[in-house]
This record gives C-alpha cells, sequence and structure tokens, in this order.
C-alpha cells in the first residue's frame, strides 16, 4: 500500500482534481462495502494479498480471483481494493425507460497513472446482459466491453470505468501466478550473490536458455528453489504468460526483459 507522502506525491505528480482525491480517500479509508456471497455456479472466497496487507474478497473464483492475482502480481497496480462504495448509474432500458440503479463495483484500482473502477464478469454473463441491458454493456468493434453510464460517472472525476471480461485472462499465467506463490520477492528472500552470479554467467551468453537446461547445467551447485527465486524476484526473466513453469522443457530463461525482446 502507499503510504501518506506516497499517495500525495501521486496525486501531486497526476494533478488529480481535489473530487477525485476525496473520492479516491473515501474508499481507501471505508474498507468494502459490503461482504461477497457465492452462487450455485461460483465460489466465493478471500485472497492474502501481500501488496495490500489485508484479504481480498472475491465473488468468483473462476473470474474475479484471476483479475485478483493479476493485480496482485502487477507492478503497475499499485493499490486495490474490493467492493468499493456503491454508486449510481442512469441508463436507459432497452424498452426505453429511465433506471437509476445502485451499483457496487468489484474493485477500486490504483494504478502507475491513474486510478478507476474495474468491473469483472464472465464473457457469457455480459453477452446476456448486452442483450437484457444494451445501454448498460456493450462490446465495441475492438471487442472491447463497456458499460457507458459507469464510464460517466468516472469521467465526473478525471478516473476510468473498466469492464473486465474473463476473455481476457490469460490461464498460462494464472497458473504460474499459482505456481509461484512460495517463491514471491516479499516472502522470501532474495538468492544470495554467488547463486546469483552463476545463473547470469550461463544465462547471459545463452539468451534464451531453457529452464530444464538450467536446471541440468546448475544442479550440482545451485537448487531449483534458487532459480525459481530469482525468476520470481526478476533477477532473471521468463516471460510467465507465454509457457508453464512446470514444462520446463518449453520454458526460454534470460538474463533480463531487454535481452528477450532482442531475441
Amino acid at each position: 500500500m502507499l503510504s501518506p507522502d506516497e499517495l500525495l506525491a501521486w496525486y501531486q505528480r497526476l494533478e488529480v482534481t481535489e473530487a477525485a482525491r476525496a473520492e479516491i480517500d473515501r474508499i481507501r479509508s471505508a474498507g468494502p462495502s459490503r461482504r461477497v456471497g457465492g452462487g450455485s455456479d461460483n465460489v466465493s472466497g478471500r485472497y492474502p494479498s501481500r501488496k495490500m496487507g489485508v484479504t481480498i474478497q472475491f465473488e468468483s473464483h473462476r473470474v474475479e480471483l484471476a483479475f485478483v492475482r493479476e493485480m496482485e502480481h502487477d507492478p503497475d497496480v499499485l493499490e486495490y481494493y474490493d467492493q468499493p462504495q456503491p454508486f449510481p448509474l442512469d441508463y436507459t432500458s432497452a424498452k426505453g425507460r429511465h433506471l437509476r440503479v445502485a451499483h457496487t463495483p468489484d474493485f477500486l484500482v490504483v494504478r502507475g497513472a491513474t486510478a478507476g473502477w474495474e468491473e469483472c464478469k464472465a464473457e457469457d454473463e455480459l453477452e446476456r446482459l448486452s442483450q437484457k441491458s444494451p445501454h448498460r454493456y456493450y462490446r465495441d468493434d475492438a471487442g472491447t466491453w463497456h458499460c457507458p453510464p459507469g464510464e460517466e460517472y468516472a469521467r465526473r472525476f478525471g478516473l476510468y470505468y473498466r469492464v473486465r471480461s474473463s476473455g481476457e485472462i490469460n490461464w498460462v499465467l494464472q497458473r504460474n501466478f499459482q505456481f509461484f506463490e512460495d517463491y514471491l520477492p516479499t516472502a522470501c528472500a532474495k538468492a544470495d550473490r554467488r547463486t546469483r552470479e552463476l545463473a547470469l554467467a550461463l544465462v547471459s551468453p545463452e539468451p534464451g536458455i531453457s529452464l530444464s537446461d538450467l536446471f541440468r547445467r546448475t544442479a550440482d551447485r545451485v537448487t531449483r528453489d534458487d532459480i525459481y527465486t530469482l525468476i520470481a524476484t526478476g533477477e532473471l526473466y521468463v516471460d510467465l504468460g507465454n509457457a508453464p513453469l512446470a514444462e520446463s522443457a518449453i520454458v526460454r530463461v534470460f538474463a533480463n526483459r531487454e535481452a528477450a525482446e532482442v531475441d
């Protein structure tokens, strides 16, 4: 979480309006507005967030939990709050009747250069909702989902409103996030200097070396846990969205992101 000084610096750097500051401060201090519950098709729960220092509620283990893990590991996400205070959505029904409903988004997210509300839904649910309430949810020509009344509310504060669809989820990345739970930099010490130097000495001249080959060539000096820790802390680079870490023969390892981009 951001300290008071860090939050103030963020406000000043982005020239956040007083209205937006008040709205963000209100959500940050209030805590979740409601407790979530599961349904016949969903399993709700709580995710122990190291980034936030609290447990984060999720209403669906197949949709919201995936986005929670993504925000937890995304360096651009500075903070995220579940079930922020509701606000009104004004829109017209499919039959032309004006509607005003109280809406509780799934998350308020503070990012490096912006902040806003995010609503996470299954793709098939969005399809159904767009037929029932076309002025509340629609998909544009690029395939991006929108909620016009949510976006209109957010614009009052210079913030954003984003609909997150299950169709966006990278399940390889999710599988690696789960794999890495025990190797997160906030949960374990970094590998020692000798281990780091040995691994880099092998990877630097052979960008894209397979993880299985790296394991084999360091087996007598470095443990697999050490290699995973180096990847988790960013001291070795792997595109976690490209291949499952459990399939080490197809995972390519680089000294850093720049080396991977050149390859």
